[in-house]
């Protein structure tokens, strides 16, 4: 059987009076080696994409972590400079192509903003600058211009018993890396939280009665999917899904 065509999200970015349509190499990678699998990058587009015609051809969503935020509006609050930067763009793509792929039963795996935009999609909320929050820790990614310490693992996480991410990850104690300022606030419809930090933020969740698999994590397995062994799983599972997923369709 063909290897299974996995569609990336992408940012939009201004380069040289252009508007760039972008997905960070680290996830291609993943997608490429660590799921097995081809990596589609789709462009953020909006209302000008036939959303049902794009996903009638692959067979699996990757909803990238970036640098932007969810533009605040859409889950209620105001949005401030602070907040930013904004990618209003990718919002009005990436939040009904989450919806429309767990409607369908495709695999969906949503990483860091990824989980976020999952959350908002379904109707949930945002937490901002979360290590202003008593009680929080800072999970916000070192301040250096070296990826490896940027990326680096920072602390562990509490998964549930007889979670979906249980069932990817095993009994074995994982860490995972760090880098958000952001993290869920009210769950949306039918989200379930799959694993917390000590101090309570959201790390994990899935869609309780979705048709087809669905997992987001808040940190940012692509990065280490090479020699981690928690992040090889999870896009090994994400991969193994959209191959079963391609085999029924």
């Amino acid at each position: 059987m063909s290897k299974p065509l996995i569609l990336i999200t992408s940012d939009v970015k201004p380069v040289d009076g252009y508007k760039w349509h972008a997905a960070p190499s680290t996830y291609l990678n993943a997608v490429l080696k660590g799921a097995d699998a081809i990596p589609v990058i789709l462009p953020s587009l909006g209302d000008d994409l036939a959303l049902d015609d794009v996903l009638d051809r692959v067979d699996g969503v990757l909803a990238t972590g970036s640098r932007s935020n969810v533009y605040p509006e859409l889950y209620g609050e105001v949005p401030t400079e602070e907040n930013g930067p904004y990618d209003r763009e990718r919002d009005a793509t990436t939040l009904p192509l989450l919806r429309r792929a767990v409607a369908r039963g495709i695999p969906v795996f949503a990483i860091c903003r990824g989980m976020q935009e999952l959350n908002v999609a379904f109707g949930g909320s945002l937490l901002t600058e979360i290590q202003e929050l008593d009680g929080r820790m800072d999970h916000r990614a070192a301040v250096s211009e070296d990826q490896n310490e940027r990326f680096k693992i920072a602390h562990p996480i509490e998964i549930k018993d007889d979670s979906k991410l249980a069932d990817v990850l095993g009994n074995e104690p994982v860490e995972v890396n760090s880098l958000h300022r952001q993290a869920l606030g009210e769950l949306g419809s039918s989200l379930v939280v799959e694993a917390r930090a000590a101090d309570g933020t959201i790390e994990a969740v899935s869609v309780d009665g979705a048709p087809g698999y669905v997992l987001a994590t808040q940190w940012h397995p692509e990065f280490w999917v090479a020699t981690d062994s928690p992040s090889k799983k999870l896009f090994k599972a994400f991969g193994e899904a959209a191959r079963a997923y391609r085999a029924q369709r």
